[in-house]
Parts: C-alpha cells; sequence; structure tokens
C-alpha cells in the first residue's frame, strides 16, 4: 500500500512545478523576473511570505515542542512578529514601493552610497548562503526518515540534489511569479494537512482528550517567569517573544531580501502593506494550528515519553503519526507538505539572492544600463549558480553532527542587527553618511560575532548551573544599538550629506533612483 503514497509524492513533485511555470507565464524582463512587474495579488504575496519563512523543521518542530512542554509559546511568539510586521509595512515598505525597488538594498544605495548597498547585498547573499545551506539538509534529515518508511532508501546527498533540481526548474524558468504561486500551493498543503490531522485526533481523543491536554498545561500560552536570566535566554519568556519578536520581525521582514522581495511582487503600497500584515495573522494561525496537532497527540499517546513511544526526539511525532496514523494516500499527500514547505523555502531563497546580486552588486559594474535581455539572462544564470552553490555547501555539511537547526538559527544573529540598523540609521540620524554607515556595519558585524560565539549567561536548570547562549530575540536589538551608536558617533565629526532626507513621497523619485533600479524606465 505504501506504493500508492509514493505515486502521489511523485505527482505531486510533477505537478508543482508545471503549475508553477503554467501560472507564471513568460518573462521579459528582469523586473518581471524578479517582481513581477509589481502584478501579483496581496493575499498569494502574503501565503508566499509565510511559506518562505516556514521549514521544514518548523512543520515538525512544533507539534512536538508543544508535546513536550512548550505548550502555545510558538503562538505567543507569532504575537511579537505580528508587531513587527505592522512597524515594517508603516515605516519601511513605503519606501521601498515609492522607490520603485526591486531590491531592499537600494534604499541603502540612495541614501548612503554604492558601497554600503554592496556590502549589505553581499552580507545577505553569503548569509542566506549558510542558513539555506543548513535549511536545506536540515530538511533532507526527516525527509530520508520518511522515505525509508516507504523503503525507499537514499542518502541526504541524493535528496538535496533531487530536491535543488525540481524546485531550480521552476525558479530558473518562472521568477518570482513561479515561486509566489507554488509557495501559496505548498502552504495550503502543509497547513491543510496539519488542520486533517486535527479532525482525526479529535475523532480520536474527544472532548475528554482535549481537556485532559489543557488541565497538563499542552495549551499554555504566555510564559510568565520574569527572571532576568530566563527572559535573557528562553525564547518564550514573555518580553523576549513580544519586544525581542517585533525587533527581530522587523529585521528579518524589513530588512532581509528574502521577504521584501516577495512584497515587492503587490501592485500597490497597501496591498504590499496588507501582504505583510496579513501573513503576521496566518503565521500565528499556522502555529496555533501545528501546537494543536502536538496538544492533541499527548492524549492521543496517553502523555507517554518520546522513549516510550520509541522516538529518538520530539521531532519525530509528527512524521510518526503521519506513517501510523493516517490512512494510505492521506499520509503520501502530507508527507508531499513536508517536501512543499522544504521546496518553498528554498526557490525563494534563490530568486531573492539572484536578484540581490544582479540588482545590488553586477547592476552598480556597469556605467550605462545593460539591456533587459542580458539582464534576464544573467538573474537566470545567477539563479542557477546560487542553486549549485546552495547544493553543495548542504551536501558538505551533511557529514557534521552538530545541531543544525540551532546552526540556522543563530546564524542570523550575526547580521540582522547591522542590517535593520543600517536601515534606522539612515532614517534616524540624519547627519550620517557612508563612511558612519559602513563602519557602524563593520563594528555591529564583529561585535556581534564576539557574541554569538561567546557570551553565555548561567542558567539553573533542575539544580544545575547551565551556561546558556543569548535568546536570539536579543541579537538584533543588541545589533540595531551597536549600529546606531556608532554611527551616530561617527557622525559627530562631519556636516551633514545634503541627500540626509531621500524624498520618498517625491513623484520624481522614480528618476532619482534610475540608474540603481534594475528595469527602470
Amino acid at each position: 500500500m505504501r506504493q500508492l503514497d509514493l505515486v502521489v509524492i511523485v505527482v505531486y513533485l510533477v505537478a508543482i512545478a508545471v503549475i508553477g511555470l503554467r501560472l507564471a507565464g513568460r518573462q521579459k524582463t528582469a523586473k518581471d523576473y524578479f517582481v513581477g512587474e509589481g502584478r501579483m495579488p496581496w493575499w498569494t504575496v502574503s501565503f508566499s511570505v509565510v511559506a518562505t519563512e516556514t521549514s521544514v523543521l518548523t512543520v515538525i518542530s512544533v507539534p512536538g515542542g508543544a508535546y513536550s512542554g512548550q505548550g502555545f509559546g510558538n503562538v505567543e511568539l507569532a504575537l511579537g512578529y505580528v508587531i513587527g510586521r505592522v512597524v515594517v509595512a508603516t515605516v519601511l515598505i513605503p519606501l521601498y514601493k515609492r522607490g520603485g525597488f526591486v531590491s531592499a538594498y537600494q534604499y541603502l544605495g540612495s541614501r548612503f552610497g554604492l558601497k554600503l548597498q554592496g556590502l549589505a547585498s553581499v552580507t545577505f547573499v553569503l548569509t542566506r548562503l549558510l542558513a539555506e545551506g543548513v535549511r536545506l539538509f536540515a530538511s533532507a534529515i526527516p525527509i530520508k526518515l520518511l522515505l525509508d518508511e516507504f523503503g525507499v532508501h537514499a542518502g541526504y546527498r541524493v535528496i538535496i540534489v533531487v530536491l535543488t533540481v525540481i524546485t531550480v526548474v521552476y525558479t530558473y524558468l518562472g521568477g518570482i511569479k513561479a515561486v509566489i504561486w507554488t509557495d501559496a500551493i505548498q502552504m495550503g498543503l502543509y497547513l491543510g494537512g496539519a488542520l486533517l490531522a486535527i479532525a482525526v485526533l479529535l475523532g480520536h481523543v474527544g472532548g475528554e482528550g482535549v481537556q485532559q491536554a489543557l488541565d497538563a498545561g499542552h495549551f499554555r500560552l504566555f510564559d510568565t517567569d520574569f527572571g532576568l536570566a530566563h527572559i535573557l535566554t528562553s525564547p518564550f519568556a514573555l518580553p523576549t517573544a513580544i519586544i525581542g519578536g517585533a525587533i527581530f520581525a522587523m529585521a528579518s521582514h524589513g530588512s532581509d531580501q528574502l521577504i521584501v522581495q516577495r512584497v515587492l511582487a503587490t501592485h500597490s503600497l497597501r496591498d504590499g502593506q496588507k501582504a505583510m500584515i496579513a501573513s503576521g495573522v496566518f503565521v500565528t494561525l499556522q502555529f496555533a494550528a501545528f501546537s494543536l496537532v502536538g496538544a492533541l497527540l499527548w492524549s492521543y499517546n496517553r502523555g507517554k515519553s518520546f522513549k516510550e513511544l520509541g522516538l529518538a526526539s520530539s521531532d519525530n511525532l509528527y512524521p510518526d503519526f503521519i506513517l501510523h496514523g493516517l490512512p494510505v494516500v492521506i499520509s503520501g499527500l502530507l508527507v508531499a507538505g513536508i517536501l512543499g514547505a522544504a521546496m518553498g523555502s528554498l526557490s525563494s531563497a534563490l530568486n531573492s539572492m539572484s536578484n540581490s546580486t544582479v540588482a545590488d552588486i553586477v547592476h552598480s559594474f556597469f556605467r550605462t544600463p545593460p539591456s533587459e535581455e542580458f539582464l534576464l539572462k544573467l538573474a537566470r544564470l545567477m539563479t542557477l549558480v546560487w542553486a549549485v552553490l546552495m547544493a553543495l555547501f548542504a551536501c558538505a555539511f551533511s557529514t557534521s553532527t552538530g545541531n543544525v537547526y540551532l546552526t540556522g538559527l543563530t546564524i542570523a544573529g550575526y547580521t540582522y542587527g547591522a542590517l535593520l540598523g543600517a536601515f534606522l540609521l539612515g532614517r534616524i540620524v540624519r547627519r550620517a553618511n557612508e563612511v558612519d554607515a559602513v563602519i557602524a556595519f563593520l563594528v555591529t558585524v564583529g561585535v556581534m560575532t564576539y557574541i554569538v560565539r561567546g557570551v553565555k549567561i548561567d542558567v539553573s536548570v533542575a539544580g544545575t548551573t547551565v551556561p546558556t547562549a543569548i535568546a536570539a530575540q536579543w541579537l538584533v536589538p543588541i545589533g540595531v544599538a551597536i549600529t546606531l551608536i556608532v554611527g551616530g558617533v561617527t557622525s559627530l565629526f562631519h556636516r551633514a550629506p545634503e541627500n540626509a532626507d531621500i524624498p520618498a513621497e517625491d513623484d520624481g523619485s522614480q528618476a532619482h533612483h534610475a540608474a540603481a533600479t534594475v528595469g527602470q524606465e
């Protein structure tokens, strides 16, 4: 019977590539390839944002976390993320949309100069290469376990290559339109799978099982431990989730090209703002759905430990239920949903890295704007280059024995503060010039490298003192503060630059930025 599940998975992989290409149409310009000529519906963009930030490990780890004691802590995190997205929609998206940009870092180029624009873009693509390479390998881990269950014994490297090749097909040919439409479909599949799992579990445990999980604390939303060490190290502490989470979301959704590019594909400023805020609402609902799966699984398994269930870790909980608790074909669809989560984040990364490379780095080397035909060919070439590099990095990482999930999370801590800080420096410190911004950016990355790698806080766990790293949500506020302080201090030693105030609402801003904008006419 497992053959039927395999058929479902293969059909899905073929169908998603074909559907993505059919919905995307043909690209004639680089701007169409990168932002779909700004004509994508806001709701599909919102779904794409959610799918982009949702990895395979998110899909499988949230239920495991709710089962093991985190409760609905991820929903608490999402509330902070919503606040951050509202700020991004209000403050940063108007800059990008009214400037006619295809890259978030073109604002830095117009405010400070091409050096900072290029530095920010290089930082983005290198950070994204590392983070997505780790995420790609991490995605292969549960997929290998699922395929082993089906009798298909494929190595990590084979899985990585197959996922990359299939994803590259529609990303290379269809551009951002294909990425956004397939993201929306893939989000519907894995979220629909969670709702189906909830329905099946409710049928098994009933209202009594829900009450048992509630009494055992598996529906707990807020972590109200206000101890200083707990706040600084736990991502679920209430101040960390709300305050730190809001600032973290400002960086991840306001200064990371991976997300900004999707918003730039909308028709208008209002649509872009709706897509950004709605994505926060959808992420909250998504976390709630997967947390509910975990709480119901606790009742379904009568509170047994992972060891008693024969599972190696909490991440095996949801995949195990998919394979053994659901009917054939349905389980195949949910495995396809897990594959979709992996492909959605990969396709988004490849297109955004190609975008930033062409718009922020390569484009600055030309004295006269190159033709649209040349830029489109270059965009597709860079998509292939980054795909090969990412697959190679992921394959090389497959020999590691470290915690890949934590590795992927901490990579953002090195650079997110500097990226968001550069944007805020341009908006808040009017005297700051390009030299100030570059110095502040480099100093921040250096200091954050030390903090991420070397700073630990002693936390008492079961009577034992354990050195614990600072929660990821606090790394961004620390980095932003360093950037603003260093940039603000250095700006005191010179006059304010003439272009300190960029006319965001000026109708002539399109022409003002034309030299730095791909596809500008």
